[in-house]
């Protein structure tokens, strides 16, 4: 799996060279979900990365001792929990299917995978290299299927944990169900997050960050920032300049290495996004550029789930656009004056995935970091995700978290061992 090297950043990997194994993979990922072979490649990168790195954690574990009076002594012990259930997206096929099964086997589990039925092929090539790398029989499996599917393996009696990867709606609906057996639950849900660019940030990154923070994968990422807050006094530049990076995004077949945007998921969920941006025109937003389906000059892609990225301004707080996930290639952006004003109005939602600051002043920076109500904030960049790195959400957007040392307390439990090395009191006299 490990052919190519690298940094975990997407900047650092997007552009490269990979042949044999890592190749073939990202091309079927590609095929699986419609995202340009670019991020796939970078996709494949972290995959290997999240293996590589929870290998290298699992002969770390260990517990505590604790010395007690009297030359007793305790101490702990971290122990699997069992059968793991990972429930996966369709924008990240392979790579939440790593970022689950990698810790959950490094901690000694086994995981049943189910990957969500849009993008059912390549957890199967992923349990094909777990099988050739020679895990046993049975430690990770992958069983296809829709809700139907979820639903049985979540009130499963013999399943310990679920970690779930999707909407709001279906995860509450897990932890309901979840609930009932008492299983441990990660949910990693949706999110409407907040980009703040203040006036003194470096304007080149600043506008690099939007795109990213909107347009990867299609815009179908829960941590995207899709709302971006500007600080009035560099609005109009701001709009320009992204209006025009954004017409200049190259659209088409995805298998292409100069393509940076490829198909939506399903002719559905392309219909439910231009159905916001229609939306957003009737209460008011202005459509700056994109918004439309778009069709490829390739006759071979023509039918495909394609659009335009947008950019919407005029917007405002109350919006439909700004106020509920689109899961697609649409930012909003709107403008603020202070500091105090912009915070208030970021954390006014029932998300909390991630955030975004751009400035060059390192207190501001540090300051609105620690005042945004999310799970992550990125300063001067967006949609960075090291596998040392903790990843999850607050308020809606989930609870637990995937990647980093910490991912390991969510794929195991704490036995505490107390050895008495005296007499035993003999409280009842007798």
């Amino acid at each position: 799996l490990k052919a190519a090297k690298g940094g975990v950043g997407f900047p650092s990997s997007s552009l490269l060279p990979m042949t044999g194994t890592n190749y073939n993979i990202a091309k079927l990922e590609v095929i699986n979900n419609g995202k340009s072979i670019t991020e796939a490649r970078v996709d494949i990168d972290v995959s290997w990365q999240s293996l590589e790195y929870y290998a290298g954690i699992a002969g770390t574990l260990a517990g505590q001792h604790i010395q007690l009076p009297g030359g007793s002594f305790a101490y702990t012990r971290r122990e699997a929990l069992g059968v793991c259930v990972g429930i996966g997206a369709w924008n990240y096929p392979f790579q939440i299917a790593c970022w689950k099964s990698a810790p959950a086997l490094a901690c000694g589990n086994a995981m049943v995978f189910k990957p969500s039925p849009f993008t059912a092929v390549t957890a199967v090539i992923l349990a094909e290299i777990y099988k050739e790398a020679g895990v046993p029989d049975g430690l990770f499996n992958v069983v296809q299927g829709g809700a139907e599917t979820g639903t049985l393996l979540c009130n499963h009696p013999g399943v310990a944990k679920v970690s779930f990867t999707g909407s709001v709606p279906t995860g509450k609906k897990i932890m309901e169900m979840s609930a009932k057996t008492v299983k441990q639950v990660t949910l990693e849900l949706g999110g409407k997050s907040p980009l703040i660019i203040f006036k003194d940030c470096e304007l080149e990154n600043a506008v690099r960050g939007a795109l990213m923070a909107n347009f990867l994968t299609q815009g179908e990422v829960c941590c995207n920032g899709t709302r971006v807050y500007v600080q009035r006094e560099i609005m109009p530049v701001f709009l320009e300049e992204v209006v025009k990076r954004t017409k200049a995004i190259s659209i088409g077949d995805p298998l292409l290495e100069d393509t940076r945007m490829g198909a939506l998921i399903t002719r559905q969920h392309l219909d439910k996004v231009l159905g916001f941006v229609s939306q957003a025109k009737k209460e008011g937003a202005k459509v700056l550029c994109g918004g439309e389906a778009f069709t490829p000059i390739e006759p071979k892609l023509k039918g495909g789930y394609y659009m335009s990225p947008c950019v919407l301004d005029n917007c405002t707080d109350d919006m439909t656009c700004v106020k509920e996930e689109i899961f697609g290639p649409v930012m909003s952006v709107m403008p603020f004056d202070t500091e105090e004003e912009v915070l208030k109005r970021a954390n006014n939602t029932t998300f909390g995935l991630a955030s975004g600051v751009f400035t060059r002043d390192i207190s501001r920076a540090h300051r609105v970091a620690e005042n945004l109500q999310a799970g992550t904030c990125f300063i001067n960049n967006y949609n960075i995700s090291p596998v040392e790195v903790p990843f999850g959400g607050y308020k809606q957007s989930g609870f637990g978290r995937e990647n980093g040392q910490v991912t390991i307390e969510y794929y195991s439990q704490l036995k505490t061992v107390v050895v008495e090395m005296g007499a035993v009191d003999d409280y009842f006299n007798c």
